[in-house]
């Protein structure tokens, strides 16, 4: 006991008391910092919601891009309120926090002349949030893949495609990006019919199948813009092809799309145009008539020695 007793002799226990409580006000104040951040961030999401409500904006877009921006601006308060507090702490140690501040400056130059891949990503992660390229929620392509956005981080954007598979792209690495669901998306089809078929009667049925459909309770607040019919855009092996195009609420494309087909081939049986399947027909062409005449009397000849005794 005596070696501690001479350990502990010369600490002044109120010292001790006082660098505790210190302590425990430091953290006292950023667990109040934090719950400030959270108070203040939800009523800035509140007036940016309503901000984008009065310009006009769809709602959901609205909540995609700030709900993104958010998440990355708590993050980075969260990570300042708590350096700063651990600094305090120290100095409340008695460690001096100069040497340490110029190290961690010093150490982050060489970072960046290290890791300049990691400087890469945030700096593009930055403007690609800055220029609302993309937000947690859409349907994007990158670098050829696509899938649900389902985190948009400084570093890096993390997509799940449709067989649930996890795809995580570094910002830096981004060459190609395709929003496929920004402010609003599209369906475009290409509906082939046959050539005996009128095709002006063929777009007319297409057209009052589109209105119906926005005219529908369920599908109708999908669509935000009558159905735009393009003409006749190619004539194929069997069919001859018109292309339209159906604008949706962003993500929206796929289900009504889906919908105005089933829709438009129970028109079509009803009103009986066809919609024909692959098939070829033989031409001999001109030269051939003499063969072909040659076959009909072989079959002529062959018919009547039938039929004779």
């Amino acid at each position: 006991m005596e070696p501690i007793t001479e350990l502990l002799g010369p600490v002044s226990w109120r010292e001790v008391a006082l660098v505790g409580l210190r302590i425990l006000l430091v953290l006292g104040i950023a667990w109040v910092l934090l719950a400030l951040l959270r108070v203040g961030l939800s009523g800035l999401e509140y007036r940016l919601l309503a901000a984008r409500r009065v310009e006009g904006q769809v709602p959901a877009e609205s909540s995609k891009r700030v709900n993104t921006l958010l998440k990355l601006l708590r993050q980075g308060a969260i990570i300042v309120i708590w350096v700063v507090a651990g600094l305090v702490i120290l100095r409340e140690f008695g460690v001096d926090v100069g040497p340490i501040l110029a190290g961690a400056g010093i150490l982050g130059l060489a970072v960046g002349f290290g890791a300049q891949n990691l400087v890469r990503d945030v700096i593009s992660g930055f403007f690609m949030l800055l220029e609302d390229q993309i937000r947690v929620g859409d349907i994007a392509v990158i670098n050829g893949t696509g899938g649900l956005v389902e985190q948009v981080n400084f570093r890096t954007v993390v997509l799940r495609d449709i067989s649930g598979v996890v795809h995580v792209f570094p910002n830096g690495t981004v060459t190609t990006l395709s929003n496929m669901t920004h402010t609003w998306s599209a369906y475009v089809f290409d509906i082939g019919v046959a050539y005996k078929e009128d095709v002006d009667r063929v777009m007319a049925i297409m057209r009052e199948v589109g209105g119906a459909l926005r005219s529908d309770p369920v599908f109708g607040p999908h669509i935000v813009a009558d159905i735009e019919i393009f003409g006749v855009d190619a004539f194929a092996d069997s069919a001859v092809v018109i292309k339209g195009r159906l604008k949706t609420q962003p993500i929206k494309q796929w289900e009504v799309g889906r919908e105005y087909r089933r829709r438009l081939k129970q028109a079509f049986d009803a009103q009986g145009v066809e919609i024909p399947f692959p098939h070829r027909t033989l031409y001999f062409g001109e030269a051939s008539r003499p063969f072909l005449t040659e076959l009909l009397n072989r079959k002529e000849v062959q018919g009547r020695g039938e039929s004779s005794p």
